[in-house]
């Protein structure tokens, strides 16, 4: 949990040290509503994904289920600035599925807390594979990273891509084909 409090006094003090008076008229509520906002962007540093995932239904389904187009909002560690794409998510089920919402929760769980994409990629393709045990997982992760386009290098509409495979698709080079196929249909 965010502290509010004191994430309150630090905003105050980041806008002292700035040069800006925090007791004037527009920036007098500022210190809360950052420190509310970050307990919101932030929400999933206590979450727990398989809470989500263990909702699961039988199915004699064999194919490449893929849920495309996940939006996700996330903060880079290094910077504290936003980092933001969506996520593709395809698995191939063992007998269970589950629910298509709880995929976008398990994304939200690790979006929603101080990150690096490449560790959030991974992190959901682990959650899946153990909250329900696919035969295998495939995520994929495009991002614009704040860090680079505000400050920096300055270049807008950068994206960044990651991709982590478990099971039948690590190796598996024609089912990973396949998954790209399907994100472009």
């Amino acid at each position: 949990m965010v502290d509010e409090k004191k994430a309150a006094e630090a905003v105050r003090l980041l806008l002292e040290a700035v040069g800006e008076d925090p007791d004037r008229e527009g920036l007098k509520d500022t210190p809360g509503r950052v420190a509310r906002m970050y307990t919101e962007l932030l929400a999933g540093m206590d979450g727990d994904a398989t809470e989500h995932l263990s909702r699961t239904f039988s199915s004699d389904a064999d194919g490449i289920v893929l849920e495309k187009d996940i939006p996700f909002y996330s903060l880079c560690e290094h910077h504290m600035l936003p980092f933001y794409g969506r996520i593709h998510i395809a698995y191939i089920p063992d007998g269970k599925v589950v629910g298509l919402s709880k995929l976008a929760r398990t994304v939200e769980v690790y979006a929603k807390r101080l990150q690096i994409q490449e560790q959030m990629t991974g992190q959901i393709a682990d959650a899946l594979m153990e909250g329900f045990s696919p035969q295998g997982v495939m995520v994929i992760a495009e991002a614009e990273h704040m860090c680079m386009t505000m400050r920096g290098i300055k270049k807008p509409g950068t994206r960044t891509v990651t991709v982590t495979c478990r099971g039948l698709f690590d190796g598996g080079t024609e089912l990973q084909n396949r998954v790209m196929q399907m994100i472009k249909l």
